[in-house]
């Protein structure tokens, strides 16, 4: 196991350093940086002025390893159009963006599963038809006309949720709802796939022979071996929901890390553009990196492959 975690952690810090070159590379590729932060009016001068007090004069690589070597140390840089640390304006917006990545994944987790498992247990019946439609329409449907939806219906017509803001926890329900039911059609699919394989295995039959009880087969025997790939992809849809947050964090006014890089794209405010990129990209190899442990401790055979 200790082999096991060790390769896995030299993938992934190979993979964050591709992707913190990868982040450096596009802000620069996308044109002048000097210009884009000192606008479209400004002097030459100034430009000129900019690109020595941010380094952008020297070369592409002593720039990277700079960066990376602040980053290293915990300095982000300094947003130029706030005026403050990077790290502090990070810190400002995480929480926002944890808080609704994690609760979106439990209700996609919390929906997709039991409809995966109980799709499976009555294949070709109505329960599966319907299972099924739900994670066709979840597919079909775009994010943010979703999350108008329910707005307009659980905060115009209904007056239930607040549908602005992130004062309580009541504010992040219905963003939750709109961002996790966009992952649920592919966890319940392969929740139901792998349920319907687990259930036509030898150890499932051996457990009903034994006369085991059904909600013992199928949770204890069935659930369980159906459940890792399932955890694989409940962390990369965590990674996409903390990346992919920007249209519902504009939609109900959330001011996460989404928001923050949409407004940093708007200010070419690099520095903030850079952390953001890399942050968002660790989290998502951690994330992966975490989810291959957790299945090699649920079975085996993945670590001794």
């Amino acid at each position: 196991m200790l082999r096991f975690i060790v390769q896995r952690l030299l993938v992934t810090a190979l993979v964050i350093a591709v992707t913190s070159m990868v982040a450096f590379s596009l802000v620069h590729l996308t044109g002048d940086p000097a210009a884009a932060m000192a606008g479209e009016n400004a002097a030459p001068e100034d430009v000129e002025a900019i690109r020595r007090t941010y380094g952008f004069d020297r070369p592409i690589w002593e720039q990277y390893l700079t960066w990376v070597g602040r980053f290293l140390a915990g300095d982000f840089g300094r947003s130029h159009y706030l005026k403050l640390g990077v790290g502090e304006v990070l810190a400002e917006h995480m929480p926002v963006t944890a808080t609704l990545g994690v609760l979106a994944l439990a209700f996609a987790l919390g929906l997709s599963i039991p409809l995966g498992v109980a799709a499976a247990l009555r294949p070709n019946t109505i329960v599966d038809r319907v299972a099924l439609w739900i994670a066709v329409a979840g597919q079909a449907l775009p994010s943010f006309l979703f999350a108008l939806g329910l707005i307009y219906v659980f905060g115009v017509l209904l007056r239930w949720l607040p549908v602005s803001g992130d004062a309580t926890w009541q504010h992040f329900i219905l963003p939750s709802v709109a961002l996790g039911y966009y992952a649920t059609p592919a966890i319940m699919r392969l929740t139901r796939s792998g349920m319907m394989e687990a259930l036509q295995s030898d150890h499932v039959r051996t457990a009903r022979a034994f006369g085991l009880s059904r909600w013992r087969v199928v949770v204890r025997h069935g659930l369980r071996h159906a459940i890792i790939p399932v955890v694989s992809l409940a962390a990369v849809q965590l990674g996409f929901m903390l990346g992919g947050s920007i249209v519902i964090e504009t939609v109900f006014s959330l001011k996460g890390l989404g928001y923050l890089a949409w407004q940093s794209i708007q200010r070419a405010d690099i520095e903030v553009i850079q952390a953001i990129l890399l942050v968002i990209a660790a989290t998502y190899a951690v994330l992966t990196l975490l989810a291959d442990i957790l299945n090699a401790a649920l079975d085996p055979r993945i670590r001794i492959g």
